[in-house]
């Protein structure tokens, strides 16, 4: 959008320099990408946001100019006398005059048309002044009647639109029809381009068939030129996405189409017809001998409360009652007081962005100036609350796709066929579909891992090596109660992935250990307090606890189902987690501890140990038994071979003590790494190395 500054002045009194004010327009959300000394005047090249109509003409810009220099908006002297002359049309021509009928058919693609006659109009150039002001914002001078209609386009953002009233088909009076095209009607643009319409192309038409594509073009035979001498000036309102439909499919581009595809101001119709009929008598000497409209007169208006604690209390600022509603009255806002701290502010027609107390909010905040609002760190307030399902949920698929899973969306419909071999002896039947659209959707899925499985199966046959994925949804059986629903997580891994290390290329499979690992990880950052992993005799399946409570179980797929799945020389490892169970124990909060200040001191115990007995156990044992200078306990290192009894592993377990008030001295940490050792050979019977 470009303006003049000569031109916003006949508006607004600026006292501001023309770089000055281009800073402050850029400040208030209105960026001036390009600024260009023209003839004697000052260009600013405005790139508008799509949602700010009302700022693609020069009265939308003084508004914001008003606004954010603190001047009043004033009235243009050939708007008054326009409006005089409105008035007295009106009283000598009464709108059911019968010189001119004008039949909306399509209400909602034309909500408003008016039209005025003008008659013994004197079409030639324009004078050095509107030639000059047209070209400075890139618009081609015609005539001084073409030239009107684009200036007050350009000024108040109201298209309009000369016909050639002669040439419009008629007999004792015109008659203008707003309907949809008719299946292969043509038209001739003003662009000597003949378009084919359909029924989805409003149009203006008379009884001869169509004069103008309504909001973008007209026709070539009805313009105005050196020999029009009547005219009918049209100002209308048309529907936005009407407008974009036709203009795509006509492919189409014009200033016109332009701002209707965006939403023009219903306020403006009447007052730039006004402005036009007024212009074209002093300039084209043409005498309006009628005014009239069909549709509906104005928009409705909205009004919107704002209160001021909120106003301040989203920006950060300290802002006064009168400053705010000084703000929204200079933006063209009708603002009433409803108390101390509130007001209601009725949206004016030109603002069809504002729907809401938030859009006020930002209103406010530019016009008041984003540099005056002080920066500040955000407040951070402990949360007390425990986070709600859906937030754990939403974490948890951040967790795994951290650990390096892909999530896959399968449906809650499966071929029964497919679960043969995940059931369980005792599980009961799924739930059949009544009417199945096919056998691949015939029961809903007690479980998730036939369907990723198969996904496994389908990746790796588009050459994958690896695939780690993960779905989270609902599973769905029977029960003496009747249907039910649960929420599940589950889990496969299957391949094998390279990873670049210091000694080179290295490939790793995946297995059971890095699906117990990644286990343990959700564990632990859901907050859940304990993790144990216990397998039943003959179980075919590792049972997952949270505390007492099963929430799942971690199992290998059986040779048969891989061959089923079309999985060859692979294994497959897979999870199942009863969300539900598992996030009822999890507790996501953290609580901040301050580092250590105290360095710590680290000692290894190398011991031989029963493959029978839990490492896990061990570990807990000894960390309990070296409290409190104990810290930690991992394994370094476990290996096997010939020097190892069968049966055995050789494990190197390290152990980190620290304390949080001395440094310690090995004075102090020999006694408790001996009753560390102790504990290994008497209760778990490690041989020490």
């Amino acid at each position: 959008m470009k303006v003049t500054y000569n031109w916003l002045k006949e508006f607004v009194r600026i006292d501001l320099a023309a770089e000055a004010l281009a800073e402050r327009l850029t400040m208030a959300g209105l960026e001036v990408v390009a600024l260009q000394k023209q003839a004697g005047d000052f260009v600013f090249e405005i790139e508008v946001t799509s949602n700010r109509p009302d700022c693609l003409s020069i009265i939308g810009i003084a508004r914001e100019v008003a606004a954010i220099t603190n001047k009043k908006i004033r009235a243009y002297s050939v708007e008054r006398r326009a409006h005089s002359k409105g008035r007295l049309y009106a009283k000598r021509y009464p709108l059911n005059a019968n010189i001119l009928k004008i039949n909306i058919e399509d209400k909602k693609g034309c909500p408003l048309y008016t039209a005025k006659i003008i008659k013994d109009v004197k079409v030639g150039p324009s004078p050095a002044w509107l030639k000059e002001r047209l070209e400075l914002v890139g618009c081609r001078s015609i005539n001084n009647v073409v030239d009107i209609t684009n200036y007050l386009l350009f000024e108040r953002g109201q298209p309009l639109h000369a016909f050639d009233l002669d040439r419009l088909a008629q007999n004792a009076a015109a008659e203008i029809y707003v309907r949809r095209a008719k299946e292969q009607e043509k038209i001739v643009t003003i662009d000597g381009e003949e378009r084919l319409l359909d029924k989805g192309i409003l149009v203006i038409a008379d009884k001869g068939g169509p004069v103008a594509i309504a909001g973008i073009m007209g026709g070539n035979d009805t313009q105005v030129s050196d020999g029009t001498r009547n005219i009918l000036l049209e100002a209308a309102v048309f529907n936005p996405i009407t407008v974009r439909q036709a203009r795509q499919k006509l492919k189409l581009e014009s200033d016109s189409a332009y701002r209707f595809e965006r939403g023009i101001d219903w306020g403006a119709v009447g007052p730039a017809s006004a402005c036009a009929a007024e212009l074209i008598r002093t300039l084209a000497q043409g005498e309006c001998i009628l005014a009239k409209s069909s549709g509906q007169a104005r928009a409705k208006q909205k009004s919107i409360r704002l209160s001021v604690a909120d106003t301040n209390k989203i920006l950060g600022t300290k802002i006064s009652p009168a400053r705010i509603k000084k703000i929204l009255i200079g933006l063209g806002f009708k603002v009433a007081a409803t108390g101390r701290d509130s007001f209601i502010a009725g949206v004016p027609s030109h603002r069809q962005d504002i729907k809401a107390q938030i859009d006020l909010v930002e209103e406010t905040a530019r016009i008041h100036g984003f540099d005056k609002i002080p920066t500040t760190l955000p407040l951070l307030v402990p949360h007390s609350l425990r986070p709600g399902k859906r937030e754990l949920v939403s974490a948890l698929k951040n967790m795994l796709a951290g650990l390096g899973l892909s999530e896959a969306i399968t449906y809650g419909l499966v071929d029964k066929e497919l679960l043969n071999g995940f059931m369980l002896p005792d599980e009961p039947e799924p739930i059949g579909i009544l009417n199945p659209l096919s056998r691949e959707q015939e029961v809903l899925r007690p479980h998730l891992v036939p369907s990723i499985a198969a996904r496994i199966g389908y990746n790796l046959n588009h050459q994958q090596e690896y695939v780690n994925i993960f779905e989270l949804a609902k599973v769905f059986s029977s029960s003496a109660s009747g249907p039910k629903e649960e929420l599940m997580l589950g889990i496969a891994l299957c391949g094998t992935k390279a990873h670049l290390l210091g000694q080179g290329l290295v490939k790793e499979r995946f297995g059971l250990l890095h699906l117990k690992g990644i286990v343990e990880v959700l564990f632990e950052r859901l907050g859940v307090g304990s993790c144990a992993f216990h397998a039943k005799e003959n179980a075919a399946s590792i049972g997952i606890y949270a505390g007492t409570e099963r929430t799942g179980e971690i199992f290998i797929l059986r040779k048969e189902l891989l061959e089923r799945l079309d999985i060859k020389n692979k294994e497959v490892v897979a999870a199942e987690l009863y969300l539900d169970r598992l996030l009822a124990h999890a507790r996501p909060a953290k609580t901040f501890v301050a580092p250590p200040k105290y360095p710590g001191i680290t000692r290894d115990i190398s011991v031989v140990l029963s493959r029978e007995v839990p490492i896990k156990k061990v570990l807990e044992a000894a960390l309990e038994r070296g409290r409190p200078l104990l810290c930690s306990m991992k394994v370094a290192d476990y290996y096997r071979g010939s020097q190892i009894p069968p049966g055995n592993i050789g494990l190197t377990i390290s152990c980190f003590y620290r304390s949080g008030e001395r440094t310690l001295s090995d004075a102090e940490v020999n006694p408790v790494h001996s009753l560390i050792c102790r504990l290994l050979e008497e209760v778990f019977s490690a041989k020490l190395r």
